[in-house]
């Protein structure tokens, strides 16, 4: 890594009174650790190819940069070893709004879209969104963190479903799922005859001992039953703009969401969405770097300090992410333990049920901040946990 440019990721941004959602949701006494949403600088040559476009003044409709599709290609065989074209990419304004396509693209009204609970909320609305089915494959929680029961995933599989949504990195647990793992839901899936709509959103940030794959890279009979939908907003904390992509090597299934999204999808992006997004690929490498290893070691004092500070709350170390979950089943808390750090932390957390009922007793924690802000945070969630204690 070029290491001629340090960020400082301790440096608190201001981002009250700013329109954020994170910073707006709650009163203005509360840290908010919420929505996937890192609250560092993006990187610098992100927000110079932005001030020069804003500088320009004009902002019509725009096209797509000739050089965008070479820049995904390139990164996705660089980092892979994952050879697409540059036709087999279609660029959509969201990953949400990409496996929302997928499942209209696929079967008919009432058919199944397998999901991983607990999973990232949003996985629950494809079905009443495009009249669709959900079953539910939950991941299971062990002594060794959150694995996959094959036999339950197979069991859950029935004739009318048609689209499994994976999500890998996951969203919320951090398992980088390995590749004898995703070998063995591709074989199913195949075997099931299934449409595999891979969400790998977090896909850069996977830390040491562990492997992203993208499921499609796993071979071409997988990639021809495959969407995969990567973006850089999480990457380069750009998510304010919307450059999305759906990967999609078979021709036919690009045609369907194609048809699906006729409509209802824009021609071409915005002006700055494509200027962030380019400029995210092309220049934030530096910056995605540091991000990464500032993240990791917020993860190692998070593990540590719910370990010996938070009483009756557990958590499994994310392998990937920058997101934790967090077991409050064990701390007495009365009810739902977002509202009990809400109320007695003031501190802004996911609440757990909101990614499926086995969610139910957790809450999910959002380490992607300055470490003052998070050890502000984790302090306040002691406080409040050791009062409780000392009223039992």
């Amino acid at each position: 890594m070029d290491s001629s440019r340090r960020y400082d990721f301790d440096r608190i941004v201001e981002r009250r009174g700013t329109d954020s959602v994170k910073w707006s949701r709650y009163d203005e006494d509360v840290l908010p650790l919420w929505v996937a949403d890192m609250d560092f600088a993006s990187p610098e040559p992100v927000v110079e190819a932005l001030r020069r476009r804003v500088e320009q003044g004009v902002f019509g409709y725009g096209v797509e940069p000739p050089e965008l599709r070479g820049v995904v290609v390139d990164r996705l065989r660089g980092l892979y070893g994952w050879e697409v074209q540059g036709d087999d990419l279609m660029f959509l304004p969201g990953v949400v709004v990409g496996f929302n396509l997928v499942a209209k693209a696929i079967g008919e009204e009432g058919d199944g879209v397998l999901i991983q609970p607990p999973v990232y909320p949003p996985f629950f609305l494809v079905g009443p969104n495009v009249g669709r089915t959900i079953q539910e494959a939950p991941l299971v929680l062990t002594e060794r963190g959150y694995e996959i029961d094959f036999d339950a995933f197979e069991a859950a599989i029935t004739p009318r479903t048609r689209v499994f949504l994976l999500c890998n990195p996951h969203n919320p647990v951090g398992r980088v799922f390995t590749r004898p793992e995703l070998e063995r839901l591709a074989e199913i899936c195949l075997r099931h005859d299934l449409i595999i709509c891979s969400d790998e959103i977090h896909e850069d940030f996977v830390y040491s001992g562990h492997t992203h794959y993208p499921i499609a890279a796993l071979g071409p009979e997988v990639a021809e039953r495959t969407v995969t939908l990567i973006a850089p907003s999480k990457s380069f904390n750009i998510a304010g703009f919307h450059c999305s992509a759906a990967v999609a090597t078979n021709p036919d299934l690009r045609q369907r969401l194609k048809a699906a999204g006729a409509g209802l999808l824009p021609n071409h992006l915005g002006i700055l969405d494509y200027v962030a997004g380019l400029a995210a690929y092309q220049q934030g490498e530096e910056w995605l770097g540091q991000v990464v290893s500032y993240l990791r070691a917020n993860r190692d004092f998070l593990v540590g300090y719910v370990r010996e500070n938070l009483p009756g709350v557990s958590m499994v170390e994310p392998e990937g992410t920058y997101l934790a979950w967090l077991d409050c089943r064990g701390a007495g808390i009365e009810g739902s333990p977002a509202d009990f750090f809400l109320r007695e932390a003031r501190v802004g957390l996911n609440e757990g049920a909101t990614f499926g009922s086995v969610g139910e007793g957790f809450v999910r924690l959002n380490f992607g901040c300055p470490r003052p802000i998070l050890v502000q945070a984790l302090e306040r969630m002691r406080g409040a946990l050791e009062r409780l204690q000392g009223q039992g």
